[in-house]
């Protein structure tokens, strides 16, 4: 799932403010197919890890239970034109990344 993930990382008096929007079905594996009547298997994001630098300043652990095309906002330390990296994995084991200057 290449180009799945959007970031902005903003940074004001010392705090970074990043916003990001990841592109994933999330499908809990709860749901059946309207046409078929099969379960749709589980497919969703397990963990989303965030990196100013080299120093990691976010780190989740997801279930089923995230919405489609997940968004997440979080703030932290840093300043302008740091290099902030926003990176998930999902249970079938895709991953993808994406990085941001901060403005």
């Amino acid at each position: 799932m290449a180009k799945s993930i959007k970031v902005r990382a903003k940074a004001k008096q010392g705090i970074v403010t990043v916003k990001a929007l990841m592109n994933h079905p999330m499908e809990t594996g709860l749901r059946k197919d309207k046409k078929t009547g099969k379960m749709i298997p589980a497919h969703f994001i397990q963990e989303v890890t965030a990196k100013l630098g080299d120093n990691t300043v976010m780190s989740a652990v997801w279930g089923g239970a995230i919405s489609k095309n997940p968004y997440v906002s979080f703030k932290c330390s840093g300043a302008k034109g740091d290099s902030l990296t926003l990176a998930w994995v999902d249970n079938k084991g895709n991953s993808d990344s994406a990085t941001a200057k901060v403005k």
